[in-house]
């Protein structure tokens, strides 16, 4: 039997047989290769998590999710990286890159919102965004000519 020990700062249980126990055991040899007589295992505090998520991507329902993803979740990183600027830092520092990222972010999520809504008054599902439109174009005004 092991017996919780303590919880390491990186975030790792550790478990401990009793030595007085496995010094008698005959099956010694075929749990621990350790020169002292002890057992011990360490497990992450979200191991339990880890194999359940292991197990849900291996049922046939997360296997399809799974292939879906290249077409959601790598396509935006694919298109910040060729389309936004992400295949090299334009700012140094981590704050500076940080804001980088965010902003691309923001720009990718409001590409995302007028297609959808695009989309959506294309099916006749959203009169309020033509009317948005219309409104924002008339507040858009061309620049003027240029005096020589």
């Amino acid at each position: 039997m092991l017996r919780y020990r303590g919880t390491h700062r990186s975030g790792y249980r550790e478990y401990a047989s009793d030595p007085a126990q496995c010094e008698r055991c005959a099956c010694r040899a075929q749990c621990t290769r350790s020169r002292h007589p002890q057992k011990r295992v360490t497990r992450h505090v979200w191991e339990r998590y880890k194999e359940q998520i292991d197990a849900n991507r291996l049922t046939e329902l997360g296997k399809r999710l799974y292939a879906s993803r290249k077409e959601t979740v790598e396509r935006s990183f694919a298109d910040a990286r060729e389309l936004h600027g992400h295949r090299y830092a334009r700012f140094r520092g981590l704050a500076k890159v940080q804001a980088q990222c965010l902003l691309s972010a923001a720009c990718q999520n409001m590409k995302k919102m007028a297609l959808l809504l695009a989309r959506k008054a294309r099916k006749g599902e959203n009169p309020l965004f033509l009317r948005w439109i219309r409104l924002a174009g008339a507040l858009i005004k061309p620049p003027g000519r240029l005096l020589t």
